[in-house]
């Protein structure tokens, strides 16, 4: 019998947790906000004025959230270590007016978000969560994680052609989830809502609300070497940040230590919370000024400062392995990757490589390089967006998994810690 596999338990289930906890962005930030807080980090308000004293700190806006650490040997020219990541998953969103159905069926109108694997939503106990904006200004964070939607598939009796031909799903016809019997009545899926949340008959007017699978994470494989989860594209990434960032910030490092989870990721990140939104380096210069630095101090500050963008990547398929590069096959349970391309699909370059293989020696965690193949399209990060955005030298790297896209991902149970502590390393310099 071979040797059982042997992962660090405890940041793994930590992960599964905050997998379960985050159904949304607006989620996903408190959660990451909670640990932070936890950490002794203190949240400030973009309207406020800021200091520029030590210590950890960190704004909410949206989906999105920075958090940054200033040691007390910060100067106004010290340079930033950025983690990049993002909050957002492609799944289901509910229309402005989502009350609709036909035949005795009431059902919820919904459009795509993102590029998800549609087959996957199919025949899947599907909750909803996400953001109510109430009469008064205010919002309120909802969550009903338990089987309340779902979109059922045809029957093949009724579909011969499926065998044949593949499954065929058009967009605006056949996703739309199933909750309920009997007549269609405007309002109902709201009042539902602010019923579950306890709020009063019309106090929500506008929502930000989407699906999610109600199934947890869970282990998988004989020697539990792997985790199926749900929104791992790319939450994973986001907490191995705010585990990194608390870690490096229990010691003085010699450089600013950011996390940066921005939302929008899976549309072209170009919104107030996207990475090509202002939100990141309205943070990083407001940082440098509090500490009574100039522009110039600014311009130094940026010229020194190096971005880790994470997010997931693709492990060879075992079932599809020629639609990989050759000579590149990233392992789940190897390490984390590290993403080229020529045509800056990934911001990475020799340098930045350097950059990342110097902070996985210092954490004793391997590494594997990934390409696409060159007979097919490359996909795209946050990267590309921070590095020509903000003029800051930029790395891709992530966790090979697999499914990615799907409503429920794969990756092996060692990668979600051998990352963080390439954060830990890159963080702490």
């Amino acid at each position: 019998m071979s040797e059982p596999h042997r992962f660090d338990r405890g940041h793994t289930d930590d992960l599964m947790s905050f997998l379960t906890a985050s159904p949304s962005p607006y989620h996903a930030v408190a959660s990451a906000a909670e640990r932070l807080e936890k950490a002794g980090f203190r949240q400030v308000a973009e309207t406020d004025a800021w200091d520029g004293t030590s210590g950890g700190r960190y704004v909410l806006r949206g989906g999105a959230l920075v958090a940054w650490y200033v040691p007390e040997s910060a100067a106004p020219h010290t340079p930033f270590r950025i983690v990049g990541a993002h909050t957002d998953s492609p799944n289901l969103r509910v229309k402005p007016l989502p009350d609709t159905g036909a035949h005795g069926w009431r059902q919820v109108a919904v459009e795509i978000y993102g590029g998800p694997l549609l087959n996957s939503w199919l025949d899947r106990d599907l909750g909803l969560a996400g953001r109510l904006s109430l009469r008064d200004g205010s919002t309120r964070l909802v969550n009903i994680d338990r089987p309340l939607l779902r979109v059922p598939q045809l029957a093949i009796h009724l579909d011969r052609s499926v065998t044949a031909d593949g499954l065929k799903l058009d967009k605006q016809r056949h996703l739309q989830p199933i909750w309920g019997l009997g007549d269609v009545r405007e309002g109902d899926l709201i009042s539902f809502l602010e019923e579950s949340a306890g709020l009063a008959p019309g106090d929500v007017t506008g929502w930000d609300l989407m699906t999610h699978s109600v199934e947890p994470a869970a282990y998988l494989g004989r020697d539990n070497e792997l985790v199926a989860g749900p929104r791992m594209d790319n939450l994973l990434s986001v907490h191995a940040g705010v585990a990194a960032l608390t870690a490096a910030a229990a010691g003085e490092p010699p450089f600013i230590p950011v996390l940066a989870a921005f939302d929008h990721e899976e549309n072209g990140s170009q919104s107030d919370t996207g990475a090509d939104g202002p939100l990141l380096g309205g943070v990083l210069e407001r940082s440098v000024f509090a500490r009574g630095g100039s522009y110039e101090d600014r311009a130094r500050a940026f010229a020194g400062t190096v971005c880790l963008s994470s997010d997931t990547g693709h492990a060879v398929h075992p079932n599809y392995a020629e639609r990989h590069d050759p000579t590149h096959h990233p392992r789940v349970n190897g390490g984390p990757i590290l993403k080229v391309n020529v045509n800056n699909r990934y911001a990475t370059d020799g340098s930045g490589r350097a950059v990342f293989a110097a902070a996985c020696e210092r954490a004793g965690v391997p590494f594997q390089s990934f390409v696409s193949n060159n007979s097919m399209p490359c996909g795209t990060t946050i990267g590309p967006i921070t590095a020509a955005r903000h003029g800051i030298r930029t790395v891709d790297i992530g966790v090979a998994i697999l499914s990615m896209h799907s409503a429920r991902e794969l990756c092996g149970t060692d990668d979600p810690h051998l990352l963080a502590n390439a954060l830990v390393a890159f963080l702490r310099g």
